[in-house]
Order: C-alpha cells, then structure tokens, then sequence
C-alpha cells in the first residue's frame, strides 16, 4: 500500500510561513489590531515587549506568525508562537506576555469565535467520531501549528486581500478554521467546555450569565443556586476551570469591561466605575492600579497608543 505524500515538507513549510507574513502585513499596515472585512477577526501588529500583563480573551485562537507570546494561569505557561497556537474555550483572566521590536514585530491573528457555529461543529464531531474520547474541560490550551492550520491560515489571508473573495469564500474558509481547532490536540477539551456536560457544564453555562449580570450585585451563593450546586462545590468546579475564584472573575471582567470603555473616552472614569457596578469610584481606582499597574488614564493613553482604535482583547 503506498502512503500519501507529507502535505508540507520543511520547505514549503517555509514558503508557506513567509507568505503568510507578507499576506499579513498587507492586512495590518497599523500599530495595534487591525480590523478585517470578516467579524470576529482582526490582525495584531506590535512593536511592543509586553511583561506581567492582564489579558482576558474571548473563545476563539491566536495564531501567532511572527514573535513569542505565552500566557501564565495558576502558574501553568500557555506558549502561542510561530510554532503553536492557543485555543480559548471560555473566558478566562490570565497573565500575558510577548515578545516583539521594531525589527521584528509581533503579528498575530485573532479569531473570536462564532458561538454557535462552534456548538454546531462540535455537535456533528460528536456525532460522527463515536471512538472520540471525553476529556475534561479546559479554558486555554496551546496546541502545535499543523499544517491542516497553516493551510487554512494561508487561503483566509489570501481572500482578506480580495473584497469579492472575502464576500464568496470569507465565511466558508474561517468555518473551516473553527473545524481545524476543534479536531485538533486540544479538541476534546474544547469540545466539552462547548457541549456544556456536567459540572464543568455548568460552570460554562454560569460564565454565560456573569456576563449578562457582572454590572449587577453578585453572590456565590446565587451563582451556585442557579448552577445547582451547593457553594463549596460550586468554588471547587470554578477554580478548576477559570483558575480564580468566582468574585476574582466578577472583580477582572468589570476591570476590563471598564478598561475598554475608558481607552474608547465614552464616558467619564467615575462614571464608568458606577457603570460596571462599582459602587466607590475611589475602590475601583484603587483595585484597577491594583490589576493593571497603571491609573485608569494612564491604561487609557497605553492602551490607545499601542493597541490602536480596535482595541482590547489580548
């Protein structure tokens, strides 16, 4: 029986990535994240070395072409290179850092996922791969760049830089990315924090809701009620998951939640404060120094001059 070629030997390999770059930095001429023509998908250009910094990304992947990142989460390192990739399947605070300059600059593709879409691929996965083995839930994972990934990296840059074929194959190609993800290394993983199953289910199903409600007054003993567990076992299931306590993650989701709206000027920082359900504007001033290391003006103008108009997410 004859075996199939290798799809990508060391040197197409190559040729591929320098593509890739090139075809990237046509799309993210700016300083920052740059949009597309796509939702959900932007370009990230950096000159920056960032260290130590707080990140709460959306589900989806970045996929690193040029440049180091990592993310730091209860201690474990989630490495997103030009040889790996990272999957988010819920939002979760974490420690960043990257490596990039003026020489070299970091450029980076970041694909929030399409929720629903996502729940759809996993669903026909499931359906269809009866011998795939459950796997706990988990927020982030890093997985190697494959070529399958690299192939359709490469196709979706290609049609960014054509408006009639971002119109025509846009959508069916970054489908397709959200399949790639989904059966890769980490694919089980995601899949089951996706399907929402038992008790990490229902952690996933109760991050759902802190997003609707993190403005309002929260308690753990209301969150575990409507996750149907007793509060223990509630704190248990959540710190296995997120890596935080349950009012960690309230105070970081209003902390960021008020980082982006400052950094955008829509409103005053003391009213911001009342808006993301601090009751002191002085309390938030002080836990927002406290998470970001900056006053809110100074995260404001940082943000602003290194993230560019797109801002917030990584």
């Amino acid at each position: 029986m004859t075996s199939l070629p290798n799809p990508m030997n060391l040197d197409s390999r190559q040729a591929v990535r320098e593509r890739l770059l090139e075809l990237a930095g046509l799309l993210a001429p700016d300083e920052g994240y740059n949009p597309t023509e796509l939702p959900g998908l932007r370009i990230l250009r950096t000159e920056t070395m960032l260290h130590d910094v707080p990140a709460l990304y959306k589900p989806g992947a970045v996929f690193v072409l040029q440049g180091r990142k990592q993310a730091v989460l209860e201690g474990d390192v989630y490495l997103y290179d030009e040889e790996h990739y990272l999957a988010v399947s819920v939002p979760v605070p974490f420690r960043m850092e990257s490596v990039a300059s003026a020489d070299r600059p970091l450029l980076a593709i970041y694909v929030e996922f399409d929720m629903q879409l996502a729940a759809e691929i996993a669903s026909e996965i499931e359906k269809r791969s009866s011998g795939m083995s459950a796997a706990p839930a988990k927020s982030l994972v890093s997985s190697k760049m494959e070529p399958d990934i690299l192939d359709s990296l490469l196709r979706l840059l290609k049609a960014l830089n054509n408006s009639v074929e971002t119109a025509v194959l846009g959508k069916g190609i970054l489908r397709e990315l959200h399949y790639r993800v989904l059966v890769g290394p980490q694919g089980a993983a995601m899949i089951s924090a996706l399907r929402q199953r038992g008790a990490s289910g229902k952690i996933v199903r109760s991050l759902v809701r802190l997003r609707e409600t993190f403005r309002s007054d929260v308690s753990v003993a209301m969150l575990a009620s409507e996750a149907g567990m007793s509060v223990p076992s509630y704190h248990a299931h959540f710190k296995a998951l997120i890596g935080s306590s349950p009012m960690q993650y309230v105070k970081a989701m209003r902390l960021h939640e008020a980082r982006l709206m400052i950094a955008r000027q829509d409103m005053a920082i003391g009213e911001v404060a009342l808006s993301v359900g601090y009751v002191s504007p002085a309390q938030f001033s002080r836990d927002f120094k406290r998470h970001f290391s900056r006053t809110a003006s100074e995260e404001a103008r940082w943000v602003r001059r290194h993230l560019g108009a797109l801002t917030l997410g990584g």
